[in-house]
């Protein structure tokens, strides 16, 4: 019970401090008078992934790689099957693939260099400067091309960090909120690994068992927030759009940061299983952007329900 109540006070200040550092950057931006393209791309793209970065990190460091890259690889598939499964229950996504096809296309070739590299069973130092290099790249081409237009994906761009509320409008609160958002990352990042040991240890299972589950699910819960406030806004690419830059800076990033700090080991069943459906699902949401156009309560429901097979299969089929 110890753990598990670890688990979900980490997952609360992890939760939290998301929240305070995305408003308290969007608050410094707006006073540095950045634009709105560079608030939406960089700020809440980055932001909502800073719990998976705090806890992968603090992972590496403690020696734990499959809860390091379990918890990118489980981020991404729940992002996907998980939020917009309940996106779409809650609210029919109508995209305009236009405003998407970038992102998505590059959260599939994101994933095939993670599948490549991982391919030798670690992700080395020179492969994570070589990850952080593809999203430097990928953000200064994005920024670049979009800067000054009207373009559909600037504008989504942009969109994005309009979603945010309750932006502070002083510097003082601004630096305020993002120093504490820090401090509740980086506390919330250290208990929720240490509930999350507890757990699998108790139930028997293997640390990458809980960081495909358990632990993605928490570091996931800012990019439930925003899609779902999107959803109901009848933002429909702003909730897809969220989730394409999530999971582009959870392997691009987030990886690349981990391995710089330790070389990631990659377990067999992630290596095996996890980062092919992982794929699999990346292929499936670019299906859904460049065919239907239309993700239905029907389809949402059944990706909510291929995300609880995936649990279960997890934890039934890969206990060790």
């Amino acid at each position: 019970m110890l753990n598990i109540l670890y688990l979900l006070v980490g997952v609360a200040l992890l939760t939290a401090g998301g929240e305070g550092f995305i408003r308290g950057a969007l608050g410094l931006a707006k006073k540095w008078g950045l634009s709105a393209l560079f608030c939406g791309l960089v700020i809440v793209g980055f932001g909502t992934s800073m719990p998976e970065l705090f806890v992968s990190v603090n992972a590496a460091l403690n020696n734990q790689p499959d809860i390091a890259i379990g918890n990118v690889i489980g981020s991404n598939i729940a992002n996907v099957l998980l939020i917009l499964g309940l996106c779409a229950m809650i609210m029919p996504l109508t995209v305009a693939p236009i405003s998407l096809r970038r992102d998505a296309l590059m959260v599939i070739a994101a994933s095939v260099l993670c599948i490549a590299l991982s391919s030798k069973g670690v992700i080395s130092f020179a492969e994570g400067l070589l990850l952080l290099g593809a999203l430097a790249a990928y953000l200064t081409w994005t920024y670049l091309s979009e800067k000054g237009q009207s373009a559909p994906a600037a504008e989504l761009h942009a969109a994005e960090g309009q979603e945010i509320e309750n932006v502070p409008q002083s510097m003082f609160w601004s630096v305020v909120q993002l120093v504490v958002g820090l401090g509740l990352l980086i506390a919330g990042s250290q208990i929720l690994l240490k509930g999350a040991v507890g757990i699998a240890h108790g139930l028997g299972v293997s640390e990458a068992v809980i960081g495909l589950t358990l632990v993605a699910f928490g570091t996931s819960l800012p990019e439930l927030t925003i899609s779902i406030i999107a959803a109901l806004r009848k933002h429909a690419d702003v909730a897809v759009g969220n989730i394409l830059g999530s999971n582009i800076f959870n392997l691009l990033g987030i990886l690349g940061v981990s391995s710089l700090i330790k070389p990631i080991q990659v377990s067999g069943r992630v290596a095996e299983f996890d980062q092919w459906v992982m794929l699999a699902v990346a292929l499936v949401l670019l299906l859904f952007l460049y065919t239907g156009r239309r993700l239905s309560r029907t389809e949402g429901g059944i990706l909510f329900l291929a995300y609880v097979v995936y649990i279960g299969v997890s934890y039934v089929a890969f206990t060790s």
